[in-house]
């Protein structure tokens, strides 16, 4: 419920701080927090190794998988972007057997992989070219993701899942800095135009969406089967599109409900595809 509801306060975040200036600020914060509270616990200081590995997963979940949802609701609706985001299960099942051994698709799976590119197909409108490239980003986002989430699960990151939410936090936050920089958003930052809603969300986007929800999600990635953890993308969407037409009055269509629901499906599809395999 929280998680969905990020795609609201990232709307309003935006509003008046540059995207990825926002989304640096939003992980640095939160990954600082977290870096405290690991080693007051008695964690370890993370490895050379564990750095790297950290700066990989850093890249691929917050600049690649959360970066590109930022930069992309400055043209694209919250809840539209929760809709692309929501076919992750497909991509980290895709990834997971091409990449990372896992099991082979099943018809099942294959059958929802064809009705998620359908419900992704009726979202995108090409004819809407400000909105064109949001929704190129929000198609590489979940594959980013995916790649991130199981690379989290086998790569030589901390075993503290604090620490190694903080690591990933800290390295995903510098880069998106660096890209705000080279798109010349630092020269955009204007203290004084920074509204009280914006630093509020900013700030709830720190310390809710991120050191709470982002390292329940770590923990679970570990604890739990890729398949299982993938189920918050049923809720996701929902909270955002009805947070979206709630407080920002974006349009509830019947095409976004048309994909809401082939993308829902597809989502079925795919776990109880994998749950049969």
């Amino acid at each position: 419920m929280v998680w969905g509801s990020t795609y609201l306060a990232i709307a309003v975040a935006i509003e008046t701080i540059p995207p990825f200036v926002m989304a640096g600020t939003r992980f640095l914060l939160a990954g600082a927090i977290l870096f405290v509270i690991a080693r007051l616990r008695g964690d370890a200081s993370p490895t050379r190794r564990e750095w790297t590995a950290g700066a990989v997963g850093g890249a691929l979940l917050m600049l690649g998988g959360n970066g590109a949802v930022t930069w992309a609701e400055k043209t694209v609706p919250s809840g539209t972007a929760a809709l692309m985001v929501a076919t992750s299960p497909v991509w980290i099942m895709l990834v997971d057997w091409r990449f990372f051994g896992g099991p082979r698709p099943t018809l099942p799976v294959l059958a929802g992989l064809g009705v998620g590119l359908a419900g992704v197909a009726v979202l995108v409108d090409a004819s809407v070219p400000a909105a064109f490239w949001g929704m190129v980003a929000l198609a590489i986002s979940p594959l980013c993701w995916a790649f991130g989430t199981l690379y989290g699960r086998s790569g030589p990151m901390p075993k503290s899942p604090l620490l190694s939410s903080a690591v990933q936090m800290l390295c995903g936050g510098g880069l998106l800095w660096l890209v705000g920089g080279a798109a010349g958003e630092w020269t955009r930052v204007d203290p004084a135009a920074i509204s009280a809603a914006s630093l509020a969300a900013m700030l709830v986007l720190a310390l809710v969406g991120s050191v709470v929800t982002f390292s329940a999600y770590i923990w679970l990635v570990r604890h739990a089967s890729p398949t299982a953890v993938s189920t918050y993308s049923f809720v996701n969407p929902v909270v955002a599109v009805l947070l979206g037409w709630a407080f920002l009055d974006e349009p509830v269509g019947p095409r976004t409900g048309v994909a809401a629901a082939l993308i829902v499906v597809a989502v079925a599809l795919v776990l109880a595809g994998r749950r049969r395999a």
